[in-house]
């Protein structure tokens, strides 16, 4: 074969030239990434209570009487379901303790401990004491500090509810054995010492649109994984 017939049987199985007018358009990728496609949701500080992303086991110290009258002065009631979920943001729950003090012929009081004992709360009571000056009065301190000492090695984060300077001590003594504590108070009734040992301090004024009631419902009495927090 000469180098011209040669050439012609390459030329057969040669591919054909693409045209640029006849070539398919294709859609033009764009490999730029833009800000607000990789962009995490926007975690305002404001939707998150505690500076811990994750606090853990948690137990939680209500001091009722305290709670009250830091509602008092925020002039709002505590729906304590909200309360609950609020708490134990970023967390698993270990035991969520209220004390008390009663008076045993208080019939609306004894229904509203019954519907926290059903709603996720071990109660903690003690019998009103009558002061010199007419007003009673339960001191639950000692009751508190037990309780978070006896539970420590079961949490990782105590949530104090209290601003009782008396309580200092024993949330100091917590800190030692590696317990982070947070107190849940207003500012104008936490004893500076208390806040100096905690890890953490809420003032509740910054968070009542969480856990205040927009209305007065009845209980309910269902236990807290049916009550839809």
């Amino acid at each position: 074969m000469n180098l011209a017939a040669f050439n012609k049987a390459k030329n057969k199985y040669k591919l054909p030239i693409e045209q640029p007018h006849l070539q398919e358009k294709r859609p033009r990728i764009n490999t730029e990434h833009k800000e607000e496609d990789t962009k995490m949701p926007d975690t305002r500080a404001d939707q998150c209570i505690f500076t811990s992303s994750n606090r853990g086991r948690v137990a939680i110290f209500i001091d009722g009487a305290n709670l009250f009258n830091a509602c008092l002065q925020l002039c709002i009631e505590i729906d304590y379901a909200k309360l609950l979920y609020c708490l134990t943001e970023n967390a698993r729950l270990l035991r969520a303790f209220f004390y008390t003090g009663v008076d045993r012929p208080n019939e609306k009081q004894q229904g509203f401990l019954l519907w926290m004992r059903r709603n996720g709360y071990r109660v903690v009571t003690k019998d009103l004491v009558q002061l010199p000056d007419g007003s009673k009065k339960a001191k639950l301190d000692v009751e508190i500090a037990v309780d978070m000492m006896n539970l420590a090695p079961y949490y990782d984060t105590a949530v104090l509810v209290s601003g009782d300077g008396d309580l200092t001590y024993a949330v100091n003594a917590l800190s030692y054995q590696g317990v982070r504590v947070e107190i849940v108070s207003i500012r104008s009734m936490t004893s500076d010492s208390l806040i100096d040992v905690a890890d953490d301090f809420i003032d509740i004024d910054t968070i009542k649109q969480y856990i205040q009631k927009v209305s007065n419902p009845c209980y309910n009495y269902r236990p807290l994984s049916n009550s839809g927090l």
